[in-house]
C-alpha cells in the first residue's frame, strides 16, 4: 500500500537510479516518480507537485518559493542535493511545516570545470575541433596563462581552489568580495584589492559567489569595461552575477576578449537565445557539479535523507 509519493526532479541525465537504489523504498510504502525534463512554471510546478509528500530537487534547477510551497498541501519532506539551496525559501518551508534537508557534495567538481573551460577558451579548444573533424588544420592561435594576471571575485572554498590553480600556472591572482579581509587574502597567498582594480588589472577573471540580492548584477557594464579588450570573464557560479544585456553587448562591440560560461539567467537555456549565437564564448549547460562523485554524494545523500526521515530522526536539517 503507498503510504507517500516521491518525486525526484529534474534527472535530465536519467541517472538518478544509477546513484542510489530508489526502488527499495517500496517495502516501506513509498512511490517513487522520477521526472527527467524541467516542469516549467511555478503553476505548473504547483500543478504537477500537489500530490506528493516528498520532494527530490537537484541543486536550484526548481525553485521552491513560498507562492510554490504553500500549493503543496501534502509536502512533508523536500531534499535539496549541496548542503544549501537559494532557490528555496526556507521559512515559508518551516511554515508549512516541511522538514528541509541536504547533503553533501563534491569539492572538486566545479573549481575543475571552471579551469577546463578557460583552459578551452585561452587555446579555442571547441573551435579547433569543429573544424578538424572537418579536415581542417591549425586555424587560431590561442595564448598562455602563464605570467597574466587571474581577478578571483568571492574567495569562498571555491575560490581558493581556483587561486590555487592560477598559481600553479604561473599567475599572479588577486582577489575581491564585499566581505574579503587581508588576513583570507593573505592564507591564501593571493592580494587584496578593491573591484575596480581586480577588473582593470585582471586578464582573466573568474566569478565564485552565491547569488543574493546584493550580488545579482554585480557585473555589468562598468565591470567589463574595466576589464577590458584583452579581458575574459569566466562565469560557473550563476548566470545572474552578470547583466547579461551587458554582456553581450561587450562580446559583440569587443570590449571584452570573451567569455566562458556555465550558468545562465534562463536554464535550461532555450535554443535562439542571444548567447547562443554571441562572438567568442565557450558555453557549458551547467557542468559544475555534474561528475561522478558529485552525483553520488548528492543522490546517495538525498536516498539516505529520505531514509532518515522515514524512520523518524531527519538528518542534515536545512529547515
Amino acid at each position: 500500500m503507498t503510504r507517500f509519493r516521491l518525486a525526484i526532479l529534474d534527472d535530465y541525465q536519467n541517472v538518478a537510479e544509477d546513484f542510489a537504489p530508489w526502488k527499495s523504498l517500496a517495502t516501506d510504502g513509498v512511490e517513487v516518480t522520477i521526472f527527467n525534463t524541467p516542469l516549467g512554471s511555478d503553476s505548473a510546478v504547483a500543478a504537477a507537485l500537489a500530490e506528493y509528500e516528498i520532494i527530490v530537487a537537484m541543486r536550484e534547477r526548481t525553485p521552491f518559493p513560498r507562492r510554490v510551497l504553500e500549493k503543496l498541501p501534502h509536502l512533508k519532506l523536500l531534499v535539496t542535493t549541496g548542503a544549501a539551496n537559494a532557490a528555496i525559501d526556507l521559512e515559508a518551508a518551516k511554515e508549512n511545516g516541511v522538514v528541509v534537508c541536504g547533503t553533501g557534495g563534491s569539492p572538486a567538481a566545479a573549481p575543475e570545470l571552471t579551469w577546463a573551460l578557460l583552459l578551452a577558451f585561452t587555446r579555442n579548444l571547441t573551435e579547433e575541433e569543429t573544424s578538424l573533424r572537418n579536415g581542417r588544420w591549425q586555424r587560431t592561435v590561442g595564448f598562455e596563462l602563464s605570467g597574466k594576471t587571474l581577478g578571483i571575485v568571492g574567495l569562498g572554498k571555491i575560490g581558493h581552489r581556483i587561486a590555487a590553480y592560477g598559481k600553479a600556472f604561473g599567475m599572479d591572482v588577486l582577489a575581491w568580495s564585499q566581505n574579503l579581509t587581508d588576513e583570507t587574502a593573505a592564507a591564501a597567498g593571493v592580494r587584496k584589492v578593491s573591484k575596480d582594480e581586480l577588473f582593470r588589472m585582471s586578464d582573466v577573471v573568474s566569478l565564485h559567489l552565491r547569488l543574493s540580492e546584493r550580488s545579482e548584477g554585480i557585473v555589468g557594464e562598468r565591470e567589463l569595461r574595466l576589464l577590458g579588450p584583452e579581458g575574459v570573464l569566466v562565469n560557473t557560479s550563476r548566470g545572474p552575477l552578470v547583466d547579461q544585456q551587458a554582456l553581450l553587448d561587450a562580446l559583440h562591440a569587443g570590449h571584452i576578449r570573451g567569455a566562458a560560461l556555465d550558468v545562465y539567467d534562463q536554464e535550461p537555456l532555450p535554443l535562439g537565445h542571444p548567447l547562443l549565437d554571441a562572438p567568442r564564448t565557450v558555453l557549458t549547460p551547467h557542468l559544475g557539479y555534474v561528475t561522478h562523485e558529485s552525483y553520488q554524494a548528492f543522490l546517495g545523500g538525498a536516498f539516505e535523507d529520505v531514509r532518515a526521515w522515514l524512520d523518524g530522526a531527519p538528518i542534515r536539517r536545512l529547515a
